[in-house]
Protein backbone atom coordinates (compact mmCIF):
# COMPACT_ATOMS: atom_id res chain seq x y z
CA UNK A 1 0.00 0.00 0.00
CA UNK A 2 1.18 3.17 -0.99
CA UNK A 3 0.85 6.91 0.77
CA UNK A 4 2.38 10.53 -0.07
CA UNK A 5 3.91 11.62 3.09
CA UNK A 6 6.02 14.75 3.13
CA UNK A 7 6.35 15.02 -0.51
CA UNK A 8 8.16 11.11 -0.05
CA UNK A 9 6.32 7.77 -1.15
CA UNK A 10 6.01 5.57 1.09
CA UNK A 11 5.38 1.55 1.18
CA UNK A 12 3.32 -0.28 3.92
CA UNK A 13 3.67 -4.47 4.27
CA UNK A 14 0.36 -6.27 4.04
CA UNK A 15 2.17 -8.48 6.05
CA UNK A 16 1.95 -6.47 9.20
CA UNK A 17 -2.19 -6.62 9.41
CA UNK A 18 -1.53 -10.33 10.87
CA UNK A 19 1.88 -9.68 12.98
CA UNK A 20 1.54 -8.58 16.68
CA UNK A 21 3.69 -5.38 16.88
CA UNK A 22 5.06 -3.51 19.60
CA UNK A 23 7.01 -0.21 19.07
CA UNK A 24 10.65 0.19 19.75
CA UNK A 25 11.41 3.43 22.19
CA UNK A 26 13.70 5.53 20.38
CA UNK A 27 13.63 4.80 17.06
CA UNK A 28 11.59 6.12 15.22
CA UNK A 29 9.21 3.99 12.94
CA UNK A 30 10.47 0.81 13.96
CA UNK A 31 8.53 -2.43 15.77
CA UNK A 32 9.11 -5.26 17.39
CA UNK A 33 7.02 -7.92 15.77
CA UNK A 34 5.95 -11.47 16.60
CA UNK A 35 5.81 -14.16 13.81
CA UNK A 36 3.77 -17.54 15.11
CA UNK A 37 4.02 -20.45 13.33
CA UNK A 38 3.55 -23.64 13.82
CA UNK A 39 6.48 -26.75 13.72
CA UNK A 40 6.34 -29.10 11.36
CA UNK A 41 5.76 -32.81 12.82
CA UNK A 42 9.89 -33.98 11.69
CA UNK A 43 11.00 -31.24 14.14
CA UNK A 44 8.81 -32.60 17.10
CA UNK A 45 11.43 -35.28 18.64
CA UNK A 46 9.06 -37.41 20.20
CA UNK A 47 5.61 -37.09 21.38
CA UNK A 48 4.78 -35.42 25.06
CA UNK A 49 3.55 -38.59 26.24
CA UNK A 50 6.26 -40.56 25.49
CA UNK A 51 8.62 -41.76 28.26
CA UNK A 52 12.71 -41.20 27.60
CA UNK A 53 14.39 -42.75 30.66
CA UNK A 54 13.17 -44.27 33.92
CA UNK A 55 14.84 -44.37 36.77
CA UNK A 56 13.72 -45.47 40.20
CA UNK A 57 14.55 -43.45 42.92
CA UNK A 58 15.73 -44.40 46.63
CA UNK A 59 12.25 -45.42 47.86
CA UNK A 60 11.82 -47.65 45.28
CA UNK A 61 9.25 -45.03 42.89
CA UNK A 62 9.56 -44.93 39.28
CA UNK A 63 10.78 -41.55 38.00
CA UNK A 64 10.47 -40.04 34.78
CA UNK A 65 13.17 -38.15 33.56
CA UNK A 66 12.20 -36.54 29.91
CA UNK A 67 14.55 -35.03 27.48
CA UNK A 68 14.39 -31.13 27.78
CA UNK A 69 15.53 -30.21 24.36
CA UNK A 70 11.80 -31.23 23.36
CA UNK A 71 10.63 -29.02 20.54
CA UNK A 72 7.44 -26.59 20.82
CA UNK A 73 4.56 -27.68 19.19
CA UNK A 74 4.21 -23.42 18.42
CA UNK A 75 6.86 -21.00 17.66
CA UNK A 76 7.90 -17.39 17.36
CA UNK A 77 10.19 -15.74 15.45
CA UNK A 78 10.98 -12.18 16.91
CA UNK A 79 11.78 -9.02 14.04
CA UNK A 80 12.67 -6.11 14.66
CA UNK A 81 11.12 -3.95 11.39
CA UNK A 82 9.50 -0.94 9.87
CA UNK A 83 6.22 -0.02 9.82
CA UNK A 84 6.81 1.85 6.78
CA UNK A 85 9.81 2.54 3.92
CA UNK A 86 10.46 4.89 1.08
CA UNK A 87 11.03 2.90 -2.08
CA UNK A 88 14.66 2.46 -1.34
CA UNK A 89 14.75 1.18 2.27
CA UNK A 90 11.59 -1.66 1.47
CA UNK A 91 13.82 -4.29 2.72
CA UNK A 92 13.79 -3.06 6.08
CA UNK A 93 9.93 -4.36 6.22
CA UNK A 94 8.52 -8.05 6.09
CA UNK A 95 7.05 -8.99 3.05
CA UNK A 96 4.81 -11.88 2.13
CA UNK A 97 6.89 -13.81 -0.12
CA UNK A 98 9.48 -14.40 2.95
CA UNK A 99 6.85 -15.94 5.25
CA UNK A 100 6.09 -17.83 2.02
CA UNK A 101 9.56 -19.23 1.05
CA UNK A 102 9.98 -19.71 4.77
CA UNK A 103 6.96 -22.42 5.18
CA UNK A 104 8.98 -23.97 1.97
CA UNK A 105 11.81 -23.86 3.94
CA UNK A 106 9.84 -25.97 6.72
CA UNK A 107 7.78 -28.06 4.26
CA UNK A 108 11.06 -29.50 2.78
CA UNK A 109 13.87 -30.32 5.17
CA UNK A 110 15.27 -32.78 2.72
CA UNK A 111 16.37 -29.89 0.83
CA UNK A 112 17.50 -26.91 3.67
CA UNK A 113 18.97 -30.02 6.60
CA UNK A 114 22.29 -29.61 6.98
CA UNK A 115 22.94 -27.18 3.66
CA UNK A 116 25.06 -24.52 3.36
CA UNK A 117 22.94 -21.47 2.29
CA UNK A 118 23.11 -17.93 1.03
CA UNK A 119 20.33 -15.87 1.31
CA UNK A 120 20.19 -12.58 -1.29
CA UNK A 121 18.37 -9.39 -0.30
CA UNK A 122 17.33 -11.06 2.81
CA UNK A 123 15.85 -7.62 4.28
CA UNK A 124 15.61 -7.70 7.93
CA UNK A 125 16.49 -11.93 7.72
CA UNK A 126 13.04 -13.30 8.46
CA UNK A 127 13.94 -16.22 6.11
CA UNK A 128 17.17 -17.27 7.18
CA UNK A 129 16.47 -17.46 10.50
CA UNK A 130 14.30 -19.74 9.56
CA UNK A 131 16.51 -21.54 7.37
CA UNK A 132 19.17 -21.92 10.38
CA UNK A 133 16.60 -24.00 12.01
CA UNK A 134 17.29 -26.63 9.63
CA UNK A 135 20.85 -25.10 8.26
CA UNK A 136 24.43 -26.05 9.01
CA UNK A 137 25.22 -22.52 7.91
CA UNK A 138 23.12 -19.55 6.40
CA UNK A 139 25.22 -16.60 4.68
CA UNK A 140 22.57 -13.72 5.18
CA UNK A 141 23.47 -10.60 2.98
CA UNK A 142 21.61 -7.65 1.74
CA UNK A 143 23.28 -4.29 0.47
CA UNK A 144 24.66 -2.11 2.77
CA UNK A 145 22.50 0.71 3.20
CA UNK A 146 20.37 2.39 5.87
CA UNK A 147 20.74 0.25 9.14
CA UNK A 148 20.02 -3.25 7.56
CA UNK A 149 23.00 -4.73 8.01
CA UNK A 150 23.20 -4.02 11.65
CA UNK A 151 19.14 -4.65 12.09
CA UNK A 152 19.77 -8.09 10.69
CA UNK A 153 22.42 -8.76 13.95
CA UNK A 154 19.85 -7.66 15.96
CA UNK A 155 17.26 -10.07 14.59
CA UNK A 156 19.43 -13.07 14.73
CA UNK A 157 20.44 -12.24 18.16
CA UNK A 158 16.81 -12.02 19.13
CA UNK A 159 16.23 -15.35 17.53
CA UNK A 160 19.53 -17.27 18.46
CA UNK A 161 17.61 -20.14 20.33
CA UNK A 162 15.89 -21.07 17.36
CA UNK A 163 18.56 -21.90 15.29
CA UNK A 164 21.19 -24.75 15.01
CA UNK A 165 23.24 -23.00 11.96
CA UNK A 166 26.19 -20.84 11.97
CA UNK A 167 25.33 -17.44 10.63
CA UNK A 168 27.27 -14.43 8.90
CA UNK A 169 25.87 -11.42 8.02
CA UNK A 170 27.76 -10.10 5.18
CA UNK A 171 27.46 -7.41 2.60
CA UNK A 172 26.37 -8.58 -1.20
CA UNK A 173 25.36 -5.77 -3.71
CA UNK A 174 23.69 -6.48 -6.88
CA UNK A 175 25.65 -3.53 -8.37
CA UNK A 176 28.79 -3.98 -7.02
CA UNK A 177 30.21 -7.61 -7.51
CA UNK A 178 33.40 -6.73 -5.66
CA UNK A 179 31.09 -7.28 -2.91
CA UNK A 180 31.12 -10.64 -3.72
CA UNK A 181 34.69 -10.87 -4.14
CA UNK A 182 34.99 -9.91 -0.17
CA UNK A 183 33.13 -12.26 0.82
CA UNK A 184 34.35 -15.46 -1.29
CA UNK A 185 35.32 -17.42 1.84
CA UNK A 186 31.97 -17.36 3.42
CA UNK A 187 30.49 -18.20 -0.24
CA UNK A 188 32.68 -21.06 -1.65
CA UNK A 189 30.61 -23.76 -0.12
CA UNK A 190 27.29 -22.58 -0.79
CA UNK A 191 24.95 -24.72 -2.38
CA UNK A 192 21.62 -23.82 -2.00
CA UNK A 193 20.61 -19.77 -2.49
CA UNK A 194 17.41 -18.43 -2.09
CA UNK A 195 15.74 -15.10 -2.52
CA UNK A 196 12.31 -13.66 -1.60
CA UNK A 197 10.24 -10.51 -2.81
CA UNK A 198 13.34 -9.03 -4.39
CA UNK A 199 11.88 -8.02 -7.64
CA UNK A 200 9.92 -4.56 -7.77
CA UNK A 201 11.42 -2.56 -10.63
CA UNK A 202 13.62 -3.55 -14.13
CA UNK A 203 16.97 -2.19 -13.59
CA UNK A 204 17.25 -4.10 -9.82
CA UNK A 205 15.76 -7.20 -11.85
CA UNK A 206 18.71 -6.88 -14.55
CA UNK A 207 21.28 -6.35 -11.89
CA UNK A 208 19.27 -9.57 -9.46
CA UNK A 209 20.09 -12.34 -12.66
CA UNK A 210 23.46 -11.06 -13.48
CA UNK A 211 24.21 -11.32 -9.74
CA UNK A 212 22.20 -15.30 -9.83
CA UNK A 213 25.19 -15.63 -13.26
CA UNK A 214 27.99 -14.77 -11.68
CA UNK A 215 27.05 -16.67 -8.37
CA UNK A 216 25.92 -20.07 -10.42
CA UNK A 217 29.19 -20.38 -12.27
CA UNK A 218 30.91 -21.37 -9.14
CA UNK A 219 31.29 -24.18 -7.58
CA UNK A 220 29.74 -26.58 -6.00
CA UNK A 221 26.62 -26.80 -7.91
CA UNK A 222 24.00 -24.65 -6.90
CA UNK A 223 20.31 -24.21 -6.76
CA UNK A 224 18.38 -21.17 -5.98
CA UNK A 225 15.13 -20.73 -4.91
CA UNK A 226 13.18 -17.14 -5.74
CA UNK A 227 9.68 -16.98 -3.48
CA UNK A 228 7.70 -13.03 -5.35
CA UNK A 229 4.19 -12.01 -5.29
CA UNK A 230 3.04 -10.99 -8.60
CA UNK A 231 1.67 -6.95 -8.28
CA UNK A 232 -0.85 -5.78 -10.51
CA UNK A 233 -1.44 -2.19 -11.96
CA UNK A 234 -3.93 -1.14 -14.25
CA UNK A 235 -2.29 0.43 -17.42
CA UNK A 236 -4.03 2.89 -19.65
CA UNK A 237 -1.77 1.33 -22.51
CA UNK A 238 -3.18 -2.55 -21.67
CA UNK A 239 -6.38 -1.53 -20.78
CA UNK A 240 -6.04 -3.86 -18.38
CA UNK A 241 -5.13 -5.62 -15.13
CA UNK A 242 -1.12 -6.33 -15.36
CA UNK A 243 1.65 -7.15 -13.65
CA UNK A 244 4.42 -5.97 -15.57
CA UNK A 245 7.52 -6.80 -12.89
CA UNK A 246 6.58 -10.04 -12.74
CA UNK A 247 6.24 -10.19 -16.97
CA UNK A 248 9.68 -8.83 -17.06
CA UNK A 249 11.59 -11.15 -14.26
CA UNK A 250 9.91 -13.72 -16.65
CA UNK A 251 12.08 -12.27 -19.51
CA UNK A 252 15.08 -12.75 -17.39
CA UNK A 253 14.62 -16.18 -16.64
CA UNK A 254 14.63 -16.85 -20.47
CA UNK A 255 17.97 -14.97 -20.40
CA UNK A 256 19.61 -16.35 -17.85
CA UNK A 257 18.42 -19.68 -19.64
CA UNK A 258 20.66 -18.98 -22.48
CA UNK A 259 23.69 -17.84 -20.71
CA UNK A 260 27.13 -20.03 -20.39
CA UNK A 261 25.31 -23.09 -22.22
CA UNK A 262 28.80 -24.81 -22.72
CA UNK A 263 30.07 -24.82 -19.36
CA UNK A 264 26.00 -24.95 -16.91
CA UNK A 265 23.54 -27.35 -17.85
CA UNK A 266 20.45 -25.20 -16.57
CA UNK A 267 17.82 -26.75 -14.74
CA UNK A 268 14.36 -23.68 -14.73
CA UNK A 269 10.95 -24.33 -13.64
CA UNK A 270 8.31 -23.06 -11.18
CA UNK A 271 7.73 -24.68 -8.28
CA UNK A 272 4.08 -26.60 -7.27
CA UNK A 273 2.91 -23.97 -4.11
CA UNK A 274 0.66 -26.86 -2.79
CA UNK A 275 2.79 -26.96 0.28
CA UNK A 276 1.47 -26.38 3.74
CA UNK A 277 1.20 -23.18 5.82
CA UNK A 278 3.01 -22.76 9.16
CA UNK A 279 3.00 -18.99 9.17
CA UNK A 280 0.07 -17.08 9.56
CA UNK A 281 -0.27 -14.84 6.79
CA UNK A 282 -2.50 -14.39 3.27
CA UNK A 283 -1.43 -16.74 1.54
CA UNK A 284 -2.70 -15.53 -1.93
CA UNK A 285 -3.08 -17.28 -5.43
CA UNK A 286 -0.30 -14.69 -6.69
CA UNK A 287 2.50 -15.66 -4.47
CA UNK A 288 4.85 -18.16 -6.96
CA UNK A 289 8.04 -19.59 -6.95
CA UNK A 290 10.61 -20.53 -8.91
CA UNK A 291 13.62 -23.19 -8.71
CA UNK A 292 16.78 -22.50 -10.92
CA UNK A 293 19.49 -25.20 -10.38
CA UNK A 294 23.09 -24.83 -12.20
CA UNK A 295 25.23 -28.06 -13.04
CA UNK A 296 28.55 -27.18 -14.34
CA UNK A 297 30.50 -29.35 -16.78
Amino acid sequence: MASEDAEELTVTSEVHHFSKEDVIDGSEGAVLSRFDFVYPPYMTSCEDSKIMKAVVDADGDLQVTRKNTLHKKEGVVLIEHQSATTLDLVGEQVWRGALFLADFILHHPEIFKNANILELASGVGLTSIVAGMLAKKVVITDVDRGDILTLIDRNVERNRELMKAEIFVKEIDFYDHATIDETYESLKDISVIMAADTIYHNQLTDQFFRTILRLMSEPPNKTMYVALEKRFVFTIEDMDTVAPCYDYFLDRIDWLRCQNLSTIDWTIEEVPIEFKQYFIYEKTRHLVLWKIAAELK
